[in-house]
């Protein structure tokens, strides 16, 4: 791993912005495939929100073992120190655009690309060392996700101290060292919310009940089971916080039913704590995306991206958290792992011929990526509306089924991917103006 200091004249075939484990996975990719390349991370490491996660589950599926995640995250930077690719630590991108080549010949390198591009780009940094200015053909956007708050759920209620997101709880009691209350509630049933009624209530503390608004819980399944049933943590679904109580620091909250809908005041009931933490979803990095120009996916909040993981902005890629928020980080890294691949190979000048647009249909909430290329393998992500045991997916092109897939069980927590290739076109007439439609039932 290179740290650079010369700030003149820098330039790389392509920078990858965010150093966690997509940033990573991607910059190997490319690193890999001969092209020069620069991660930019914000903070004093490489890693991301992993280092924070000191709990095991990470990397079944990655290296087909139980890690933690400073374990997980530390293979990957082992990586990527023994590799070409140039690391920029406590920087910031505040702006990025696309340039004219002619604007900056003198500026770009020779490079293998076999073609020339119709656009650059330019990215304006903040460094230790100053403002930054970096010229590459491509970009891969890594930069992650972060909480909602308070403010995004509107939870009425006086402002005293003892309210966090269960991310920044985390990050206090794993890393800083501090306990931030004695008698916890967590408001809504996200991953990093179960996962902190766990680890809460290792530290001695009392976990009183976790509230989900919805009637069903927002995290895995796994998570209930291991950080709620094993310790007898209430779980209330289909509950409003509808009031949090205290002066200078909470005295508790008030948690009010729903039925059918509708609030059912009559039922509302108080619990005591001085702590609250909030688990209540979590929301792409899309602020720089937003300024740079790139269209977003109204669903997810993230890119809207091409097969090829590609923004409408020529170049410049998306993938991981800052694309949708994933169940595990090692789906994170296959799909980071593809977006590499496809920035190298649209260095090289390849483009897919045909792209389908694709469509969420009934108990579909989104799809990914946007389009699809029938001549190529993809993989399709994509999150349910509904929690049904054995569902069946289907996928329609102009209406007509071209193929189906079981699922032993759906929910809204936890994505579902498959395969679409050449084979599930074989024979169908298709054109640029087909959709791909998916279904579940």
């Amino acid at each position: 791993m290179k740290e650079i200091h010369d700030l003149r004249s820098i330039s790389y075939d392509a920078v990858v912005i965010g150093g966690g484990a997509a940033g990573m996975a991607a910059a190997l990719e490319l690193d890999a495939e001969g092209f020069s390349c620069a991660i930019i991370e914000r903070e004093d490491h490489l890693g991301g929100i992993l280092m924070q996660c000191i709990h095991n589950g990470f990397g079944l599926h990655e290296f087909k073992e139980e890690l933690t995640g400073p374990e997980f995250a530390e293979r990957f930077i082992n990586r990527t120190v023994k590799s070409k690719i140039a690391v920029y630590l406590n920087t910031t991108v505040t702006q990025f655009t696309a340039i004219e080549p002619s604007t900056l010949d003198s500026l770009i390198p020779s490079s293998n690309s076999s073609f020339s591009v119709t656009n650059y780009s330019l990215l304006y940094c903040v460094s230790p060392s100053g403002i930054m200015q970096i010229t590459c053909r491509a970009v891969i956007l890594a930069m992650g996700c972060r909480e909602r708050n308070r403010g995004n759920v509107r939870i009425p209620g006086s402002r005293p101290a003892g309210i966090y997101t269960a991310g920044l709880a985390q990050r206090l009691v794993n890393i800083e060292g501090f306990i931030p209350g004695k008698e916890v509630v967590i408001i809504g049933s996200g991953d990093i919310g179960l996962i902190m009624a766990r680890r809460m209530s290792w530290t001695g503390c009392k976990v009183k009940a976790v509230v989900e608004i919805m009637p069903y819980p927002a995290g895995l399944t796994r998570n209930i089971v291991q950080c709620l049933n094993d310790f007898n943590i209430p779980l209330y679904l289909s509950s409003q916080t509808t009031n949090i109580f205290g002066k200078d620091r909470v005295q508790g909250i008030e948690v009010t039913p729903l039925e059918n809908g509708v609030l059912a005041s009559d039922k509302s009931f108080r619990i005591d704590c001085d702590t609250v933490l909030l688990s209540v979803g979590l929301v792409p990095e899309n602020e720089l995306s937003r300024s740079a120009g790139i269209e977003l996916n109204t669903a997810t909040n993230g890119p809207l991206v091409d097969s090829f993981l590609m923004t409408n902005m020529d170049g410049v890629f998306a993938c991981g958290n800052v694309l949708h928020v994933h169940d595990l980080v090692d789906w994170v890294c296959e799909e980071s792992r593809r977006a590499g691949r496809y920035a190298a190979s649209w260095l090289k000048g390849d483009r897919p011929s045909l792209q389908i647009k694709t469509k969420a249909g009934s108990h579909v909430r989104y799809v990914n990526p946007s389009r699809a290329a029938p001549e190529k393998e993809n993989t399709i992500y994509m999150r349910s509306m509904i929690v049904k045991n054995d569902a069946v997916l289907e996928v329609l092109m102009d209406n007509q089924v071209i193929k189906t897939k079981k699922e032993r069980h759906v929910q809204p927590s936890e994505m579902i991917s498959f395969k679409l290739g050449p084979k599930d076109f074989e024979g169908k007439k298709f054109n640029p103006d087909s959709i791909l439609e998916f279904i579940i039932s």
